[in-house]
């Protein structure tokens, strides 16, 4: 029994010395965010400074670089990109899975080889054909990239989902005289929407997050991806913009998917277990 206790209390207390060091870099972001502009010394950053200047550095940072009109552009191309990779993804699964698509799997895998190649490979072709096409520095543009950059790990999570759902389901409103897009529509969808959910937050945490695309693919402040603006303002560090104000920046920019993920952990916990992520 005691060997027991000594092995649990030491297992506890490794994890709460891991659990540390990992907040330790949030910890220093914060705690660097909220002291006064003129106040940061990198010998002492990890000491409270005493003083509130939180407010302050997000004034400073909210009016020194676009972060104010990236915002914007960027909660679009996180929701809708999002959204439509989901429905693209669900219909990818309902159609190779449930109505049996001929050489579906060969479907599936040219879908979900898109994801083989890196990024980085996609830009030059992207930019230029952008460029011709007058995608360049459009919304629109963004829009279509993240939505067929999220639509083949929604459908590879959608393909698995549908696989463990009764086929007797589709038989039977068949039998009924439902047709197959009001079958989809009411019953495989409304069944499949804690997947949908955990994809969702999953490729809205990857759009916000992404900084490639926004780079090579825009241009104007109205346009661009918050992170953008956010680099911006990091790279204005040398150029005198404190500390303080472009970890304040940082902070107003991880707060939409830490909310997002905070309002819909529950959703988020069972669509991993339902979409075997």
């Amino acid at each position: 029994m005691r060997k027991r206790l000594l092995g649990e209390a030491s297992r506890r207390a490794t994890l709460v010395v891991l659990g540390l060091i990992w907040l330790f870099p949030a910890y220093l972001i914060i705690i660097t965010a909220i002291r006064p502009a003129d106040s940061f010394n990198p010998s002492s950053a990890w000491i409270p400074s005493g003083h509130l200047g939180l407010w302050a550095n997000v004034a400073k940072a909210w009016t020194a670089s676009a972060i104010g009109q990236s915002l914007g552009s960027s909660l679009l191309y996180s929701v809708a990109a999002p959204l439509l990779a989901c429905l693209i993804g669900a219909l990818a699964g309902y159609a190779i899975v449930v109505l049996r698509l001929r050489h579906g799997f060969f479907w599936f895998m040219l879908i979900f080889g898109g994801t083989v190649f890196p990024s980085q490979m996609l830009l030059i072709p992207l930019f230029v054909s952008y460029a011709k096409v007058g995608l360049y520095d459009n919304r629109i543009g963004m829009i279509i990239i993240y939505t067929a950059i999220s639509a083949p790990f929604a459908a590879f999570v959608m393909r698995n989902f549908f696989t463990n759902v009764a086929f007797s389901i589709f038989e039977a409103a068949r039998m009924d005289g439902a047709s197959t897009l009001r079958i989809f529509a009411q019953l495989y969808l409304p069944l499949a929407r804690t997947a949908l959910a955990a994809v969702f937050i999953l490729e809205f945490t990857f759009v916000w997050n992404d900084l490639l695309f926004g780079l090579t693919l825009t241009q104007s402040p109205g346009t661009r991806p918050v992170m953008t603006a956010l680099a911006a303002l990091q790279s204005d560090v040398y150029a005198g913009t404190p500390v303080p104000v472009a970890l304040a920046a940082g902070l107003i920019v991880s707060l939409p998917p830490i909310v997002l993920f905070l309002a819909t952990q529950r959703f988020f916990a069972r669509g991993l277990a339902l979409g075997q992520l």
